[in-house]
C-alpha cells in the first residue's frame, strides 16, 4: 500500500476505541476487545472481510468505549493511527473477547463521524505524507531544514548510544541495530518511544505531534532520560570493564515490527540479581557431586530460557527446592542421658518400655557417632500417647519434629513426589518435610502407617519400603527431585492400632514397640499430673475454683470411663470443668440497666459457691448422670458353669462371661454368642476333654453318671450377642465352664483366663510378646476389679505348654437364678436377639423347670422386671407357660 506520494489509507474508516495503550506508526501492539462496539467491529469487518483493506482499522487512543451498547458515545480522541489487523484471537473465558495484534501504520485525523452503531465509522485525514519530510534539491536548504535536520542528527546519535550499553549478542538488540540502519530517520521517533519505557501519557504526547520537528522534541527528552538512567545504574553497580555491557530484559511483546523492548533498569538489575544469587546458592548448599552437577545444568539451561516460557517457572522452582533442601545441615544431639530420663519422665507417665528404648539410643550415641536412625513402630490403642511420646522424643534429643499423617493416603506419589513431566507435580511428603524443619536429621513421626490404602495410583506402603530400609534409604530418590538424598540420620517413628494390617514386608523393616493401655493406677496419676491441670487452663479455672479428689477420678475412671488411653477420661474431666465454669460464671454479679437509664446492682438468685468446689460422688451423678459400667462382677459368679475369660480388641481388652447350663435332652451341644469356627472348635474340644477325665475331676451328669453328657443336653454362651467373636484362646474358659457346671462348684470372681486348649489337656501360649498379657490386665481385670489376671499359658519364644488345671474351689450349690442379661449388671446391657435369643430362653426355662415351683410364680414375675423388650417379656411368660400347663 505503499506509492511514490506516501501511504495511501481508506477516506472512511472503522474505529477501534481503546484506553489501555497508544498505538504508534511502526510499533505493533496487542489490544483485548471485550466492549460491544468493538466486538461488532471485529466480528462484522474483521473475522467477515475478505480483501487487505478490510483489515484496516483506525486506532484511537484515550476513549472509553461503553460497556453498554445503548450508552451514548465519549468524546473521540481527534488523533488516531491506522494500523493493519495482522492477527485475530478469541475466547469466551472469563468473557467472550478478542485479542488483537495490530502494527501501525500512519496517523490521522478524524473529520467526521459517519455512523455510532454497530460499530463506529469516521471519515478520516491522513497526516502523514513522506512529501513534507524531505526537501527539493531545487529548493535548497532552508533555515527550517537546517534545524530538522540537526534534530535528526541528534537524534540518531541518541540511539546509537542507547545501542552501544546493550549486548549486541541478544537478538532482539542486534535485530533493532539493523532497523535502525536501515529505517527513515523520519520514522525514528515513532519507532523508539514505543521500545523504550515511557508511560501512556508521553506516547500520547507523541501521538499528537503532527509536524516532524515537534515530534523530534518531544522525543529527544525520553531517549536522553533513558540513557542516563542506564549510565547512573552502571555507575552505582560499580561494574567490571568485562562486563560494563548489560543485557536488558526483553517485555513480551518483542521488537519492532512485533516485538518491543523493556528498558526498565529496576526490573533488569532485580533479574540480574536473582540469576547471580540462586548460582550463589547453589554453589554454597553443600550438595553431593552428582546433585551439584544436574543443578548446574538446570541453571545453563534457565539461563537461556525466555521468562515467558511455562518450563521457565517450573526449572526456577526445581532449583530453589534443591538449594532450600539441607543437604549438610543438621542439628547435634543432647546425649545426657539423665536430663533425658528427667524430661520423658515429666512429659509421660508410665511406658517404661519406650523410654528405655530411647535412653538405649541415646548410650549407643555416646559410643558410637556414626550411628543410622532407628526405624521404630509403637503400636498400640488408641489415646495412650503415641503421638505425643514422639514429640518429646524429638525435644529430648534436641531434634526438630515433623509429623506426616499417613491415615488414607493411597497414591505413591505422597511419597516418592511426581515426576516433573506432569503439570502440577510436587515432590513428596518426605522431602517436603525435609524442606520444612530445615535439617537433615529430624525425628519423622509416620502417624497411622496401619491405615494406608491403595488405588490405581500405586501403593504407597510399598513405597515406604525404600523410606524405612536402613539399608537403602541413605540414597533415596524422589521422583521430583531425580537425585538422591540421604534419609539415614532421620530417625523414623510410626504409630499403629495394629500390625494385622502392615504389609509384611514393611512391617518386617520396624522395630516394633508394643504400647499396652494403662491401668487405673497409672491412669490415676496421668489424670492428676497432666490431664486435671491442662482441663483447667483450657477452661479458665484455677486450682483455687476446682479441687477433683483422687477417689472421685478414681471412680470416673472405673464407672465413666472404658478405654486402654485416656481420650475418654479427658473428656469426661472437662466435662467437670465446664459444669463448674457454669457455677463461677452464675456466683459473679451482674450489672443491668433499668428503662430510666439507671444502672442497678442486682445478685444472682443462687449464692455464689464456695471455694473451691469440691467434686464428690454426689456432683459426679449430677454432671455426668448414673455411671456408666457396673464394676463389681463377683454377683454374677454365684452359680457353677459361669467363668471369667479375656477377649482382645483393637481398643483394649474386655472381660467375657462365659455362661453354660445343661437340661435332661440327647447329649446335644448348643452354641451361642455369634461365635465363628474355630471357637466352636474349642467347644467340641473342651466336651471330648471333659468327657475322658471326667472321673479324674469327678464330673458327673443330672442324674450322677460318669459320662456328664449321658441324658443331658448342654448350652453354652457368650454374652454380647451382637458382636462375632472368634479365636482360639478361649478354650480354657469354655473347659473351666464346663467343669464348673458338671461338678457343681464355683469359679472364683477374682479370676479371668485366656488360652488354647489341646485335646490332651496343654495349654498353648497366648502370644511371644507380653504386649497383649499386659494389655489385658490393665484394660480389662484392673478395670472390673478382677483381682487375678490368670493366663494358663507361658508367654515367650517359642513353644511350651503345661498340664492343665482349672483350679475350682468347692461350693456347695446355692439353687438357680434367672440369666445374667435379665440383671442390671450385665455385660452386654440388653437381651439377644433373634434365634440365640429363642435358644438362651428355652435351655433356661428346660433347666429351670425341674426347680421351680409354682409358688415362686411372683418371685418369677419380679425377676422379669428388668427385661426391657416388650417382645421379650412376652415370649419369655408364652415359653414358661408351655412348660406348665397346670399354670
Amino acid at each position: 500500500m505503499a506509492s511514490a506520494g506516501g501511504i495511501q489509507i481508506p477516506n472512511r474508516l472503522p474505529l477501534l476505541l481503546t484506553h489501555e495503550g497508544v498505538l504508534l506508526p511502526g510499533s505493533t501492539v496487542r489490544f483485548s476487545v471485550d466492549s460491544p462496539r468493538n466486538m461488532q467491529l471485529v466480528g462484522q469487518r474483521l473475522l467477515k472481510g475478505t480483501s487487505l483493506k478490510s483489515t484496516i482499522i483506525g486506532v484511537i487512543p484515550n476513549t472509553r468505549d461503553p460497556e453498554q451498547d445503548s450508552d451514548p458515545l465519549p468524546p473521540v480522541h481527534q488523533i488516531g493511527t491506522a494500523g493493519i489487523a495482522v492477527q485475530v484471537v478469541g475466547s469466551n473465558w472469563p468473557k467472550p473477547h478478542y485479542t488483537l495484534l495490530i502494527t501501525g501504520l500512519c496517523r490521522f485525523r478524524v473529520s467526521s463521524l459517519l455512523k455510532e452503531r454497530p460499530f463506529v465509522l469516521a471519515e478520516v485525514e491522513q497526516l502523514d505524507k513522506l512529501e513534507q519530510y524531505t526537501t527539493s534539491t531545487a529548493e535548497g536548504a532552508t533555515a527550517e531544514d537546517g534545524e530538522l535536520g540537526e534534530l535528526s542528527q541528534r537524534f540518531y546519535q541518541a540511539a546509537v548510544q542507547l545501542l552501544g550499553m546493550l549486548d549486541m549478542s541478544v537478538p532482539v538488540v542486534a535485530k533493532f541495530r539493523r532497523l535502525l540502519d536501515s529505517l527513515p530517520r523520519e520514522t525514528l521517533p515513532d519507532v523508539v518511544a514505543s521500545m523504550i519505557r515511557t508511560s501512556n501519557k508521553e506516547k500520547l504526547q507523541v501521538l499528537d505531534a503532527v509536524r516532524l520537528e515537534e515530534r523530534f522534541r518531544k522525543a529527544l527528552p525520553m531517549l536522553t532520560r533513558q540513557i542516563e538512567g542506564l549510565k547512573l545504574l552502571q555507575k552505582t553497580r560499580k561494574m567490571s570493564p568485562d562486563s560494563d555491557k548489560r543485557v536488558l530484559s526483553v517485555r513480551k511483546g518483542g521488537v519492532f515490527p512485533g516485538r518491543q523492548l523493556n528498558l526498565d533498569e529496576d526490573d533488569e538489575g532485580e533479574d540480574g540479581d536473582d540469576m547471580a544469587a540462586l548460582e550463589r546458592k547453589i554453589q554454597g548448599a553443600s550438595m553431593p557431586e552428582a546433585a551439584l552437577r544436574v543443578c548446574l545444568k538446570e541453571l545453563k539451561r534457565l539461563k537461556k530460557m525466555p521468562q515467558s516460557m511455562p518450563e521457565y517457572a517450573l526449572t526456577r522452582n526445581y532449583l530453589e527446592l534443591m538449594v532450600e533442601l539441607p543437604w549438610s545441615k543438621s542439628t547435634k544431639d543432647c546425649l545426657d542421658i539423665r536430663a533425658a530420663r528427667t524430661l520423658l519422665d515429666n512429659d509421660h507417665y508410665a511406658m517404661d518400655k519406650l523410654k528405655r528404648r530411647v535412653l538405649e539410643y541415646l548410650a549407643v550415641r555416646q559410643l558410637k557417632t556414626s550411628l543410622k536412625g532407628p526405624i521404630l513402630c509403637f503400636v498400640g490403642p488408641p489415646g495412650v500417647g503415641k503421638t505425643s511420646v514422639g514429640r518429646s522424643i524429638a525435644r529430648t534429643l534436641g531434634r526438630e519434629f515433623h509429623r506426616i499423617a499417613l491415615g488414607g493416603v493411597c497414591d505413591q506419589s505422597d511419597i516418592r513426589g511426581h515426576r516433573r513431566t506432569y503439570v502440577g507435580s510436587m515432590p513428596g511428603r518426605i522431602i517436603n518435610g525435609l524442606k520444612a524443619v530445615g535439617v537433615n536429621n529430624p525425628v519423622f513421626l509416620l502417624d497411622e502407617v496401619d491405615k494406608l490404602g491403595k488405588s490405581l495410583q500405586g501403593d504407597p506402603a510399598a513405597a515406604l519400603l525404600e523410606v524405612l530400609d536402613p539399608e537403602q534409604n541413605h540414597s533415596f530418590t524422589d521422583h521430583y527431585l531425580n537425585v538422591a538424598f540421604d534419609l539415614s540420620q532421620v530417625l523414623f517413628i510410626a504409630t499403629a492400632n495394629t500390625t494385622a494390617t502392615i504389609p509384611p514386608a514393611l512391617l518386617d523393616r520396624m522395630e516394633v514397640l508394643q504400647v499396652p493401655g494403662y491401668t487405673q493406677e497409672e491412669k490415676l496419676e496421668i489424670a492428676h499430673r497432666h490431664l486435671i491441670p491442662n482441663q483447667l487452663e483450657q477452661h479458665g479455672l484455677t486450682p483455687q475454683q476446682l479441687l477433683l479428689p483422687q477417689d472421685s477420678t478414681q471412680n470416673v475412671i472405673s464407672r465413666y470411663t472404658r478405654e486402654a488411653g485416656v481420650r475418654s477420661l479427658e473428656r469426661k474431666i472437662g466435662a467437670i470443668c465446664r459444669a463448674v465454669a457454669v457455677k463461677v460464671a452464675e456466683g459473679h454479679r451482674v450489672k443491668e440497666a433499668t428503662p430510666s437509664g439507671q444502672e442497678q446492682q442486682q445478685e444472682d438468685k443462687a449464692a455464689p459457691p464456695e471455694m473451691p468446689i469440691v467434686i464428690d460422688h454426689v456432683a459426679l451423678k449430677d454432671i455426668l448422670g448414673p455411671p456408666l459400667f457396673d464394676m463389681e462382677v463377683s454377683e454374677r459368679l454365684t452359680l457353677p458353669g459361669v467363668a471369667l475369660g479375656l477377649a482382645w480388641t483393637p481398643l483394649g481388652g474386655e472381660i467375657m462371661f462365659v455362661e453354660a447350663s445343661r437340661m435332661e435332652g440327647e447329649g446335644q451341644l448348643t452354641l451361642t454368642g455369634q461365635l465363628g469356627d474355630v471357637m466352636k472348635e474349642s467347644a467340641h474340644l473342651a466336651i471330648s476333654w471333659l468327657r475322658a477325665n471326667a472321673r479324674t475331676y469327678q464330673l458327673t451328669n443330672l442324674v450322677g453318671g460318669p459320662d456328664p453328657m449321658e441324658g443331658t443336653d448342654i448350652h453354652l454362651h457368650f454374652p454380647a450377642g451382637a458382636v462375632t467373636k472368634d479365636g482360639p484362646s478361649a478354650g480354657v474358659t469354655m473347659v473351666t465352664c464346663l467343669a464348673s457346671l458338671f461338678s457343681g462348684r464355683l469359679v472364683r470372681s477374682d479370676v479371668a483366663m485366656t488360652g488354647e486348649i489341646t485335646l490332651r489337656g496343654l495349654v498353648l501360649p497366648v502370644s511371644s510378646t507380653s504386649g497383649p498379657t499386659s494389655w489385658f490386665s490393665s484394660s480389662a481385670g484392673r478395670s472390673f476389679k478382677t483381682e487375678k489376671v490368670h493366663f494358663l499359658s507361658t508367654s515367650g519364644p517359642g513353644f511350651r505348654s503345661e498340664p492343665f488345671d482349672p483350679h475350682i474351689h468347692p461350693s456347695i450349690v446355692s439353687g438357680l437364678s434367672p440369666p445374667d442379661w435379665m440383671s442390671s449388671g450385665s455385660a452386654s446391657g440388653s437381651a439377644p436377639t433373634g434365634s440365640s435369643f429363642e435358644l438362651l430362653l428355652v435351655s433356661w426355662l428346660r433347666t429351670a423347670a425341674g426347680t421351680w415351683s409354682h409358688k415362686l410364680l411372683s418371685d418369677f414375675s419380679s425377676s422379669l422386671l428388668p427385661v426391657s423388650s416388650p417382645a421379650a417379656l412376652t415370649h419369655l411368660f408364652s415359653s414358661f407357660l408351655f412348660f406348665h400347663p397346670k399354670l
